[in-house]
């Protein structure tokens, strides 16, 4: 099932205890971002307010008891895009979202799929499809064993550092 616009945000809203994503791409084509990319690149700086609309529902998730979470596998040097949204996690992790890195500059892969991906609740996974350039082209719900998936998350908390940390070095 391809999952988009109000399908996406309601199926999105109604986990239960946690959501958490996999990113593996070195950049995002999101075109709700592009003003601020553009900012960010002339100035260095970042400014989120309070009331943004990821903050706030990553706020309402951890109030009612629900995480939130991903890692983002990288390599060095980190593209100009990682750069931004190294900026956005400080805002994010701020609000509550559990944010790690996987860095694979000097260290293989350790198993994980190249695909981005949500895993909801250790049983609903959707599968996030991009073209070349990291524009997303679809949201799949998949319809197999979450499994796999679960174990990717596994592997991949194992493996990385909290997003803190990884800045700090």
């Amino acid at each position: 099932m391809r999952l988009d616009g109000d399908d996406w945000r309601r199926f999105f809203d109604a986990y239960e205890r946690d959501a958490w994503r996999l990113e593996t791409l070195p950049a995002y084509g999101v075109a709700s971002e592009s003003e601020e990319f553009a900012r960010f690149l002339e100035t260095g700086r970042l400014d989120i307010p309070p009331h943004d609309t990821w903050l706030t529902r990553v706020r309402a998730f951890r109030d009612t008891g629900r995480t939130i979470g991903r890692v983002h596998v990288l390599t060095q040097p980190l593209t100009d895009y990682l750069r931004y949204e190294m900026a956005v996690y400080a805002f994010t992790s701020q609000a509550g979202e559990d944010i790690r890195i996987l860095d694979l500059t000097h260290q293989e892969n350790p198993g994980l799929p190249r695909q981005d991906f949500w895993l909801f609740d250790d049983s609903k996974v959707v599968l996030m499809h991009y073209d070349a350039v990291g524009t997303q082209t679809s949201r799949k719900l998949y319809e197999g064993d979450p499994a796999p998936y679960v174990a990717a998350r596994k592997l991949a908390v194992s493996a990385s550092v909290p997003f803190e940390e990884y800045v700090r070095a």
